[in-house]
């Protein structure tokens, strides 16, 4: 029995977590327990020192002092002070209106105003809650159908995990051991593809089955001219306007902004999006305060409640993101200017008030300890596992599949899309995703490609039943019982759970379908993240040559045919010795040492 025990370690701590999971145990508990459990086993069979948790609580000790985790609790706040502040509310009654003429206008503002969600508030049960509770009813007063329209809503809310800034990308850059603002630049792409892919799908709908997705009748339209026109023009003409100022600045960006931070590379395409659409939003709340305070009655009804709702959310979104990509600021410091941002539109709204800034610090502080807690305990699972050469195990799992990558990245895919059908993704990103990367790596599989093909599996999460939470948030506000609709007087029939699940289908693959093409298509996500890495030897060179301090040469002469000396004083190999050693990697060493 020990023996066999000895033999099949790392197989029978998997199957000591799934016990401890299937008995009800929070997942962090459940894994820390593991760790230890197994750990103390281990030293009794001599597998492990007995000295195996030393170095424990200076692991613990470096997740509380991760600065990349602190953006978590600073993107929460942010998103929690403006879904309190009624901006759902506004977003889509005002978005509903420029698009409710058209068939699928209702579905398409939905889509956009989950998108504009998710990059504001990142909470998935925030925007589905939302969006239910204001455009369910409207969706089925006017005859939309059920599966589209609730299909719509719960798919719009999960972009909240893929679109930045995302804290499923904060805690993947985390397990990842890359940059977040990588993730995010990575993410932006193939983020905007997913909303596009979802509008095409309204669209088709819309020229297929009509009756399927109605327009809003003429007396839904309630910012229409006192002439009874829409007022579409003054917003197209303002758009038109805000879309050529930011086509001008994406033309002027590098001459304008490289001198200014010092940079010779070519400016990454994202930056260039983010901001161009800054100076357009910029402008067009701009015109839209200097119509208002002289009264020139140059904008609509409709365009002054677009600018005014739209507007300094978008402008809030593209500081943050901007000042990231742009490398003014860290997503922690990034995540700190949009909660205070957050703040500031709260009170101009008037929206913000003692109760509303408590409940928002205390929902900030409770997802802040549960991602903690859950990282302290896959670290003291990892802890074991690793001392037990759990990844050799894993890549070896892995090395006898077909096709290299391409084989590797179907089969983790499979795999992650069956998990996240019974768990959350907070427990795959923890618990899955370190197994995963040592393999990753040693197939040269770029980290940042896999974290965003990751990212958008997970998202499908939350629409696969039979525990997808965002179909249970839907559940949770669409009606259960028929109930008199207070505008139009009709019976509607109440939401069943049937049409819930079957409205998340279609959605669900169009997600594996995006999946699918960032996999085929790595250039998606990589394009604008290679250019800034690929420096060659004389670059490095130069650039420690420029260095303050280290322009004199040193006064030896080099001998010919020999290695050349290192410039200034630099002096690597002592330098290395004299870093911190890695806690863990050095118990590691000492582990395989013992063996």
């Amino acid at each position: 029995m020990i023996e066999l025990l000895t033999q099949n370690f790392v197989p029978v701590m998997f199957a000591g977590l799934l016990i401890f999971l299937l008995a009800g145990f929070p997942v962090a508990f459940s894994l820390a327990a593991t760790g230890l459990f197994f750990g103390f086993i281990g030293m009794e069979l001599e597998l492990f020192p007995s000295n195996l948790f030393q170095a424990l609580p200076l692991r613990v000790f470096g997740i509380m002092q991760n600065d990349t985790l602190l953006a978590i609790p600073f993107f929460t706040l942010m998103g929690i002070i403006l879904e309190r502040s009624r901006m759902a509310e506004d977003l889509l009654e005002t978005v509903g209106q420029v698009f409710g003429p058209v068939r699928g206008g209702v579905g398409i503002a939905v889509v956009l105003v989950g998108a504009l969600l998710a990059a504001t508030t990142g909470v998935v049960a925030a925007s589905v809650i939302s969006m239910g509770l204001i455009a369910m009813p409207i969706m089925l007063r006017y005859g939309y159908n059920r599966t589209i329209a609730t299909g719509t809503i719960t798919a719009s809310g999960t972009l909240a995990q893929a679109l930045p800034p995302s804290l499923v990308l904060i805690v993947l850059a985390d397990q990842l051991g890359r940059s977040v603002g990588d993730m995010y630049a990575g993410a932006l792409v193939p983020g905007l593809m997913l909303v596009g892919l979802y509008l095409l799908f309204i669209v088709a709908v819309a020229l297929f089955k009509p009756s399927w997705v109605p327009a809003l009748p003429p007396e839904a339209r309630i910012y229409s001219q006192p002439n009874g026109s829409s007022g579409h023009i003054s917003l197209i003409a303002l758009l038109v306007l805000c879309g050529f100022a930011g086509f001008v600045w994406s033309q002027v960006h590098e001459s304008v902004m490289n001198p200014w931070l010092g940079r010779e590379l070519p400016a990454p395409g994202d930056e260039i999006f983010i901001l161009s659409m800054t100076i357009a939003a910029f402008l067009a709340l701009g015109l839209a305060l200097i119509n208002r305070l002289f009264k020139l009655g140059l904008l609509s009804r409709l365009t002054e409640r677009v600018t005014f709702v739209l507007i300094p959310p978008l402008v809030l979104i593209f500081l943050v993101l901007g000042t990231i990509f742009l490398g003014v600021a860290t997503p922690t410091e990034g995540g700190a200017m949009g909660a205070l941002g957050a703040l500031i539109m709260a009170g101009a709204r008037r929206t913000l008030s003692f109760s509303l800034l408590k409940q928002a610090l205390e929902n900030t502080t409770k997802l802040a300890i549960f991602v903690m807690f859950i990282l302290i305990g896959s670290t003291v699972f990892s802890f074991t596992f690793n001392a037990a050469d759990g990844h050799v195990w894993v890549e070896h799992l892995f090395d006898k599949l077909p096709g290299g990558q391409l084989g590797f990245l179907l089969v983790v895919n499979l795999l992650v899309f069956v998990l996240g059908m019974f768990i959350d993704f907070f427990e795959i990103a923890f618990i899955v995703v370190p197994l995963l990367v040592p393999v990753a790596e040693k197939l040269d599989i770029n980290l940042i490609w896999f974290g965003i093909i990751l990212a958008m599996n997970l998202q499908t999460s939350f629409l696969t039943p039979p525990f997808g939470f965002a179909l249970f948030y839907l559940r949770s506000v669409a009606a259960r019982n028929d109930y008199d609709d207070v505008v139009t007087g009709k019976r509607i029939k109440a939401v069943t759970t049937a049409q819930i699940y079957k409205g998340s289908i279609a959605f669900i693959v169009l997600q594996v379908i995006m999946v699918m093409v960032i996999v085929l298509n790595p250039g998606i996500v990589t394009g604008n993240l290679g250019v800034a890495v690929k420096v060659d030897d004389a670059a490095v060179s130069d650039m420690l040559r420029n260095m303050p301090g280290l322009e004199e040469e040193p006064e030896a002469a080099e001998e010919p045919g020999a290695e050349p000396a290192p410039e200034g004083d630099l002096k690597p190999e002592p330098a290395a010795e004299e870093a911190d050693p890695d806690p863990m990697k050095a118990m590691e060493e000492a582990l395989k040492k013992t063996k």
